[in-house]
């Protein structure tokens, strides 16, 4: 039987217990704490800029949303559901990045459930949220372009133009560089893939206006409570990111923290958020999140095959060469990431690691399910060639009594020397 952790008790197991070698187990770990994310604990550069808005040309009250300063590494890892490793200080709600993107994809998930989406390949024009999505350029979007980053949404929200975004590169830099920012000719949605916080936030303001209430009221109503995570966590707004719908104001959370706010969680949160995924969207017998949609959040976009909706895929194994195909990920820059293996049963929640040292985290880790598979074959095969060997010499009246008491040392000296 599955287990999963209650609010106020999360069990922990020995690596062995779980078939994790502990040495490599061990020098996982110790490889994250050696390569501490380069950034500034404060998130300053050596300007002085908040590193959200280094790579953008600088401007009054550029930054919309609170800033906290990040304490140090740590990281949580889970196997079966239990905890087999955990260092650093996993109760501290940090500021989390764009691994709410995927908190966002789950959210669309939530409102396709209650048929709030009917479908996330309807135009969003056809929910009359907004005149958002009106002009010609816009009127296409479905919720599915938005999902993938390929909706080509043109318009300002909140003081940030969709141009501020524009040739993104996260290839090459945890918040862009490259040619960010320079406008370039539209397409039409669907036909180009471009990782743009703008239209996230878009996202974010139009799953708002479809539930009627906070999406952090939703989140934990319909996702964090229900998983027993703690109250420590918080879903940043920017101050002008308020609208009024039936009569009250609400906040729309943006989906990173690219210009401040943003999802502030604990790694031990999102362990218990990256457990529902796992498992399929259940919680014990709670069904939160359909299985279903879990699987379509998987499903490679066309355009960038390493995305799914607001989740990143290893597809070919092009951004893990360490991992399984079969893994993915909420990552969010600084780096934070939340890493998920089905094929081992594995989840790492791994904060504050340099971006160019996971795949060398992964790949020890991974190394610690090898090395304890092989000792545990090597084992079973040196008690069978141990067994062939008391049988050879075993006398022809040998008593069954005498032989089961040669097992019994046998399986005694395998559990010591294994």
């Amino acid at each position: 039987m599955a287990y999963y952790p209650s609010r106020n008790e999360w069990q922990t197991r020995e690596p062995r217990e779980v078939g994790l070698d502990p040495t490599a187990l061990g020098a996982a770990v110790h490889h994250h704490l050696a390569n501490e994310s380069r950034w500034r604990r404060d998130f300053l550069t050596a300007s002085g800029r908040y590193i959200g808005v280094a790579d953008e040309p600088e401007a009054p009250g550029d930054v919309l949303g609170p800033v906290r300063p990040r304490e140090g590494p740590n990281g949580l890892i889970l196997r079966g559901g239990h905890v087999v490793a955990e260092w650093g200080d996993t109760r501290r709600a940090d500021m989390t990045f764009s691994v709410a993107k995927s908190y966002l994809a789950v959210l669309a998930g939530v409102a396709v459930g209650r048929g709030l989406i009917r479908s996330i390949d309807d135009p969003v024009r056809g929910y009359a949220l907004d005149d958002a999505f009106e002009s010609p350029q816009n009127r296409a979007i479905t919720w599915r372009n938005l999902l993938q980053q390929t909706s080509e949404w043109q318009g300002t929200l909140w003081g940030k133009p969709d141009t501020i975004d524009h040739n993104r590169d996260v290839g090459k830099s945890e918040l862009g560089a490259a040619q960010k920012g320079q406008p370039r000719p539209m397409r039409p949605p669907g036909t180009l893939w471009e990782y743009n916080d703008a239209r996230v936030n878009r996202l974010s303001l139009s799953l708002l206006q479809v539930f009627r209430r906070p999406l952090a009221d939703v989140l934990r109503d319909a996702v964090m409570d229900p998983v027993g995570a703690s109250n420590d966590w918080e879903w940043q707004p920017y101050r002008n990111a308020w609208v009024e719908i039936d009569s009250t104001s609400m906040p729309s959370v943006p989906g990173g923290s690219h210009w401040g706010g943003g999802l502030w969680m604990s790694t031990r949160d999102h362990a218990r958020f990256a457990l529902l995924v796992h498992r399929g969207g259940a919680w014990a017998d709670q069904r939160i999140v359909a299985e279903s949609w879990i699987r379509e959040l998987r499903r490679p976009c066309e355009l960038n095959p390493q995305y799914g909706l607001l989740w990143w895929l290893n597809t070919g194994r092009a951004q893990l060469a360490s991992a399984p195909e079969s893994s993915y990920a909420a990552r969010g820059a600084g780096s934070n990431i939340i890493w998920i293996d089905p094929d081992h049963d594995l989840i790492a929640v791994v904060r504050w690691i340099d971006k160019m040292a996971f795949d060398g985290f992964v790949g020890r880790l991974l190394t610690a399910v090898r090395s304890e598979g092989a000792a545990l074959r090597a084992a079973a095969a040196g008690e069978a060639s141990y067994r062939m060997r008391l049988s050879e010499a075993a006398p022809s009246d040998a008593s069954p009594r005498k032989l089961q008491g040669c097992a019994g040392e046998a399986g005694a000296r395998t559990q010591v020397d294994p």
